[in-house]
């Protein structure tokens, strides 16, 4: 008893030493917490963190959280919605290493565009830039008409009086639109086909999420204890044999010269016929990666703009008459890259949906060396966690920021462009914004010409969860009333 009393009372002393600062040097404030386990035991699951990370900034916007004892590999951070800072780190190119939880997805995604960093992301990022240039976009609109269209005719099997849980049609719908425009399969996951791979990218986007926050799981020689640990294994082995039948499918199309439009993956399979420039393994993990980032994230801007819509009639009249304004009449027109562009007031209210419910409400970096800002000091080796979710609701850049208010993006100042960055920002911005942005007006278009979304009854209310990208626990659930 003595000897455990003793150890105890020497890492006690341990660790206090060496939070202490240095003379002359300044850190960040740090909420309370425990000795031993800092911040860990506050945030005890997903649907717990956005409120507790704003809970956390009240003392400032900018605070350091510890996960943890000194042992933990993820044990300190800093937690930040201050626009200077975010500025600071998003243009900084010394920070464009991700923080270290974004490791949990290593073992799906593997060394992709998400997760890689230094030469190897910059050699990738380049490679990978020009399957996004706008008249490669202008080409997937037809998909996004056509895999809209399923969509619809899902929709209208839904009467008014019943309420429409819009996560998993739009996410199948997502689905579909990814894999014929990026990948140049059609697989149909709006028709039943391929629902264990949406329900598979939801348990891994949970699993990995709640990682962080267990002392347990986050130690990977533990991790295997838990029963997480084999509900991850086995949604590996669905998303991965996915990703490799759509991979070997495509390859088959290219032999027999079957293609109407150049897919994102005809572009990676150029390359890996050149083993020096992109490995089988490594083409696999872009398509890992796009798969994952080129679905589930677009299909949580549509749920929410659509819930949104619901809950603001005056709003959803000014689309509706913007599409009047476009189409005249006509409910089902075939929809051209130009009649998207001409979206202005849908834009606002995606870019409004989206800074409230931003898709990834937190991004994370890390530091390899010592940072210094406005007088602070970043030690080495400390994550950054970047909370976008707290950055869109600040009043000095969004007045009464709780407010649905698309007309602010009408004259939005560019000159605090940091202030709105639900596609990230700066050199890691994320490659696929236009894409996402053409996707969502396209499939919302073409919703609210055909339906009046309205509020269930009684009124639904979304319980947000960050499970790597925002989601609603209890779904996002409308009705929808056939217009004349």
């Amino acid at each position: 008893m003595l000897v455990v009393t003793v150890l105890f009372l020497a890492l006690f002393l341990y660790i206090f030493l060496k939070r202490r600062p240095e003379n002359g040097r300044k850190y960040f404030p740090e909420p309370p917490g425990t000795i031993l386990l800092g911040h860990m035991l506050h945030i005890t699951s997903t649907t717990h963190l956005l409120d507790y990370c704003t809970k956390f900034l009240a003392i400032g916007d900018t605070i350091m959280l510890r996960f943890g004892p000194e042992i933990c590999p993820i044990r300190k951070g800093i937690l930040t919605k201050d626009y200077n800072l975010i500025e600071f780190i998003l243009n900084n190119r010394k920070l464009i290493q991700k923080s270290e939880n974004y490791t949990f997805l290593r073992k799906w995604l593997g060394n992709g565009l998400l997760i890689s960093d230094g030469d190897y992301w910059k050699r990738h990022r380049k490679i990978l830039t020009p399957a996004f240039h706008f008249e490669i976009l202008k080409k997937f609109v037809e998909v996004f008409e056509s895999a809209g269209d399923v969509l619809i005719q899902k929709l209208h099997e839904y009467d008014e009086s019943t309420s429409v849980d819009l996560d998993t049609l739009i996410t199948l719908y997502t689905l579909d639109v990814i894999c014929e425009t990026a990948m140049g399969t059609k697989i149909s996951a709006q028709s039943g086909h391929n629902n264990a791979y949406v329900e598979s990218v939801r348990n891994m986007c949970k699993t990995v999420t709640e990682r962080a926050f267990s002392l347990l799981k986050i130690f990977d020689k533990l991790y295997w204890l838990t029963r997480d640990y084999y509900k991850q294994q086995k949604a590996l082995k669905i998303l991965h044999g996915f990703t490799l039948k759509v991979i070997n499918s495509r390859k088959n199309r290219r032999v027999k010269n079957d293609e109407k439009r150049t897919a994102f993956l005809d572009l990676l399979l150029k390359f890996s016929e050149k083993e020096d420039v992109l490995s089988v393994s490594e083409l696999r993990e872009e398509v890992d990666t796009f798969m994952f980032e080129g679905h589930d994230t677009t299909a949580s801007g549509i749920c929410f703009a659509l819930y949104c819509l619901a809950d603001h009639p005056e709003v959803q009249e000014k689309v509706f008459q913007e599409q009047k304004e476009i189409f005249g009449d006509r409910k089902n027109p075939v929809t051209t890259y130009s009649d998207l562009q001409q979206m202005k007031y849908l834009e606002c209210v995606l870019k409004e949906t989206l800074r409230l419910y931003p898709s990834v409400p937190v991004i994370g970096r890390y530091t390899t060396e010592e940072i210094h800002f406005d007088g602070y000091v970043i030690p080495k080796n400390t994550n950054i966690a970047i909370f976008i979710y707290g950055l869109h609701r600040n009043p000095d850049y969004f007045p009464e920021p709780e407010m649905f208010k698309p007309e602010r993006f009408e004259n939005f100042n560019n000159a605090i462009p940091f202030s709105h960055i639900p596609f990230s920002a700066g050199f890691r911005n994320c490659i696929g914004q236009k894409f996402a942005m053409l996707e969502m007006k396209s499939v919302i278009s073409k919703i609210v010409r055909q339906f009046e979304i309205k509020p269930t009854t009684p009124r639904h209310e979304v319980q947000l969860s960050p499970e790597t990208v925002l989601k609603s626990i209890n779904g996002v659930k409308v009705t929808l009333k056939e217009r004349n």
